[in-house]
């Protein structure tokens, strides 16, 4: 049993063959190069180490060959397979791989690559560490679409560049993204530059060969495309090699990509024992040594092969066979060392090393950006993570205070207003909100402006006829404006073709009129705190509940009484609820005064009752309605919401032209700003505006509501009182600071508008301008003193008509008593109506209240005395004795 173990102990140990033979094919400009270096030193270290494979030595076999002799590096490999390799490291170019490749495919032969491949399909027996095109394609995208970029153009110089960039090209419709894509070589560089620089573009991408990237940066420079607009994205991983002295100072943005994992332990070990040796092939950057990324892949390679080789240790014998490429027999170790190859985790100079069907899956790739002294790291991008930024800041370089950004604008009060002073000139010729705001927005950032006004006054709308913007939009899309600082409202339509930055101020569309002319008062006005129908309601009830007394009087025994208390035997009664005594009752009660009449009788009581409830009630209620009726000033309002403005067509209704406001209602799809829209399309030369203004003066003209932004709308309000907003707001949106697409500068902007919003310096501004600028509106003067107003005759003059006219009716009514008085007595004196007449007033005027004083010549009968008055009834025999029925008097 001992013997047993013991013997595949021996077996295990024994699986490697102790010098295992490795192949490589370099170009012939790559003879002692840092490519060949790094992959002796590889093997060297291997050998050294003796961690991985400790009873193997790699032995390299290394074969040089001239670029694009395909025929020579053919030979070259059949040699090393009859030379008994066991893979085959190399070569760099396209060309030249694609032929050893196919060999290697064709004999089971491990073929290690670090060289670009734009073939998506995998291939057998292949191993690339070099990053896949189509993942970088990737990482160029995201980062685009973080730094904004809506408008790039892609220089590419080999043949193949362009298949290079296919995905990325393709993935532009999704970003929203403009390409504009040139092949250029050394010779062509300055052209297609100049072309690039014609069209505005100031997003490149620059995909050319390492070595003519001198040649590329002297166009750049001699075309002056070195300023803070321009933005290079560079394709090399090795942007740090390169002299970019030039372009430090002058906050030009170049931005790339690198592989190499300098921060990583395993890179500062492997760097400082390469040091050491005479032909290293490092490069110095800044006094530090550096491996470019082509070495540092080779040298991860190899240990990415060592790490299969260890793998297959294990659990596999490696059997050898001297090949020929005149023999049709493949290798038969060659798939498992292939597949433990393929399995194997590294951890390389290149980050973590693993492998996926052949093609390296997960890496991590550093962001690079160029600063003022040195490029540096400020981010990295992962497959599976995306662009991760840990300098937001490096992207918008800070100094740049010597810079002067146009700046687009567009008078409105209190906005921008140019003053009156003709001497002034610049910037100093104007004033304003987004005047102050600008400066100090200016004074944050770091940057200068010159101010310009718009050449046709608008703020930029689609025109659907010639598909294309005016105003401050066709400014920035034209790429004549940095920046626009305006009331520009951010909507979908304008931020598809140009940025925005944070919103500075939230508002909406309201609706301005005139205020509503006071209701006139009339003198009957104390009659309005009840409606017309309350008033004949109640005086229908007075008219019910009297006739209910007179008749519940009459059949209730109780009401009736002797009129001779003296005489308690008399069967004379009276009621003293007749006709007129009911209603004099009923008045009395319902003004609160009493009549001297009071119910004796259950019944007349509870209809009593139930008369003065209704009365406290009425009264009550009228009175509480009185005193507002009264105080209060009511306002005709023909409208109060914007449903009201679409239904009716007396009040027309219009905005401004060119601006946001008209294309909410041209791009609404409810029902109501639909109509609205239709209404005013069909009147677009009566009822659009050219300016606020000319909006406002028509308000004031009558007849003509205005649909405004709310911030503009509150400043005409607040210095005119005859304006006034009707109903609440349309929509909710927000002014911006406007900048062309993929500018640098919104980001910077809105980190500034909100710490200036966080400090409250733009609410001072907004109180600045709106509200402290002394030609405000004070509306509520009136009220300081007493909060009712003063009653005046025209609002109570009824009360005094009313008076006089009841006292001249009484006088009419005296009038006919007497008249009438006079006439019944001619009957009894027997004389003229003249003379009678003469005698009642004789008496009236020396009657002044006196009761002793006794009218001459005319004898009244007193109706309780007189007993020719009295009505006896038939049943009754009692010849001195009847019953008085007064029903009327």
């Amino acid at each position: 049993m001992i013997n047993i173990v013991l013997l595949s102990t021996a077996l295990v140990a024994n699986a490697l063959p102790p010098v295992i033979r490795v192949g490589a094919i370099f170009t012939e400009d790559e003879r002692e190069g840092s490519i060949e270096s790094a992959f002796k030193y590889a093997i060297y270290r291997i050998n050294k180490e003796k961690t991985l494979l400790p009873n193997t030595q790699l032995v390299y076999d290394i074969e040089h060959v001239p670029r694009d002799d395909s025929f020579r590096a053919t030979k070259k490999v059949c040699r090393q397979l009859e030379a008994g390799v066991q893979a085959i490291f190399g070569p760099t170019d396209p060309l030249l791989a694609a032929h050893v490749q196919s060999i290697c495919e064709a004999f089971d032969i491990p073929h290690i690559e670090v060289r670009i491949d734009l073939e998506m399909n995998a291939k057998e027996f292949s191993i690339n560490l070099y990053p896949s095109q189509n993942i970088m394609n990737l990482a160029y995208r995201d980062l685009m679409m973080y730094l904004n970029w809506t408008k790039v153009a892609i220089i590419y110089e080999e043949d193949y560049g362009l298949f290079k960039q296919q995905d990325l090209i393709h993935s532009s419709a999704e970003m929203r993204t403009e390409m504009y894509i040139r092949q250029a070589n050394p010779e062509t560089y300055r052209q297609v530059l100049r072309a690039i620089r014609q069209k505005e573009i100031y997003k490149i991408i620059v995909d050319t060969n390492p070595t003519n990237i001198k040649t590329f940066f002297r166009s750049i420079l001699q075309l002056q495309m070195n300023d803070h607009r321009y933005h290079y994205m560079f394709t090399t991983f090795d942007l740090e090699t390169f002299d970019l002295e030039d372009f430090r100072y002058n906050s030009v943005n170049i931005t790339a990509f690198r592989l190499v994992d300098v921060g990583s332990k395993r890179y500062q070990e492997v760097i400082d024992q390469m040091q050491k040796l005479q032909h290293s092939g490092l490069d110095m950057i800044n006094g530090m040594p550096y491996i470019q990324t082509e070495s540092a892949l080779m040298f991860d390679s190899v240990y990415a092969f060592a790490h299969g080789l260890k793998q297959l240790d294990n659990s596999h014998t490696l059997t050898f066979k001297n090949l020929s490429c005149n023999s049709d027999k493949a290798w038969s170790d060659g798939l498992s060392l292939y597949n433990y190859i393929n399995s194997a985790s590294v951890d390389g100079l290149t980050g973590k090393v693993n492998f996926m069907e052949g093609r390296r899956n997960k890496f991590k790739i550093d962001i690079l950006k160029l600063k003022q002294e040195i490029i540096q790291k400020v981010g990295y991008w992962q497959p599976d993570v995306g662009v991760n930024i840990s300098d937001p800041t490096a992207f918008y370089d800070s100094n740049i205070a010597n810079i002067t950004l146009v700046v687009m604008t567009r008078e409105e009060r209190p906005y921008v207003m140019v003053k009156e002073d003709a001497n002034l000139t610049g910037n100093a010729r104007f004033e304003g909100f987004c005047i102050d705001l600008l400066k100090a927005i200016a004074q944050q950032v770091g940057f200068q402006y010159k101010i310009e006004l718009v050449p046709d006054n608008m703020y930029g709308v689609y025109i659907p006829e010639t598909n294309s913007w005016n105003g401050i939009v066709q400014e920035l899309m034209e790429r004549r404006a940095d920046l626009a600082v305006a009331s520009m409202t951010i909507n979908y339509a304008r931020e598809s073709v140009i940025d925005f930055t944070k919103p500075f101020m939230n508002l909406g569309i309201g609706i301005l009129f005139k205020v509503p002319t006071s209701q006139p008062t009339r003198l009957f006005s104390f009659m309005n705190p009840l409606a017309i129908e309350i008033w004949l309601y109640v005086l229908a009830a007075y008219i019910l509940v009297s006739f209910a007394l007179f008749v519940m009087a009459r059949f209730s025994p109780y009401e009736w009484k002797n009129p001779h208390p003296c005489y308690k035997q008399t069967d004379i009664v009276e009621n003293q609820f007749s006709i007129s005594n009911s209603f004099w009752f009923i008045t009395g009660t319902f003004l609160r005064q009493g009549s001297g009449l009071n119910p004796k009788a259950t019944s007349t009581r509870i209809v009593g009752g139930c008369w003065f409830f209704f009365c406290l009630i009425i009264i009550s209620s009228y009175t509480a309605n009185l005193a507002a009726f009264l105080t209060v000033e009511r306002m005709i309002t023909p409208i109060e919401s914007a449903s009201d403005l679409a239904d009716q067509t007396e009040i027309s209704y219009g905005t401004l032209e060119g601006g946001s406001t008209m294309t909410f209602f041209r791009d609404s799809k409810i029902g109501i700003y639909q109509k609205m829209w239709r209404y005013m399309e069909n009147r677009k030369s009566s009822v659009f505006v050219k300016t606020y203004e000319d909006g406002i003066k028509r308000v004031m003209e009558g007849n003509y509501a205005f649909l405004m932004e709310s911030t503009m709308l509150d400043y005409a309000v607040q210095r005119d009182c005859n304006l006034t907003q009707i109903g609440g707001l349309l929509d909710s949106k927000g002014y911006g600071i406007a900048t062309p697409k993929g500018s640098p500068w919104r980001d910077k902007i809105s980190l500034a508008i909100l710490e200036l919003q966080e400090k409250g310096i733009i609410q001072i501004l907004y109180d600045k301008w709106w509200k402290n600028t002394g030609d405000v509106c004070n509306r509520d003067d009136k009220s300081k003193e007493s909060k009712a107003n003063a009653l005046g005759v025209e609002n109570i003059g009824g009360v005094f008509v009313v008076l006089l006219c009841g006292l001249a009716l009484a006088v009419v009514v005296a009038i006919f008593e007497f008249c009438w008085n006079s006439k019944k007595n001619l009957h009894t004196d027997n004389q003229s109506l003249c003379s009678e007449m003469a005698e009642e007033l004789r008496f009236a005027m020396h009657c002044q209240g006196s009761k002793s004083k006794q009218k001459p010549a005319l004898k009244r009968d007193c109706l309780k005395c007189a007993p020719g008055s009295t009505y006896v009834p038939t049943n009754v025999t009692l010849p001195n004795l009847g019953v008085h029925y007064n029903y009327f008097n």
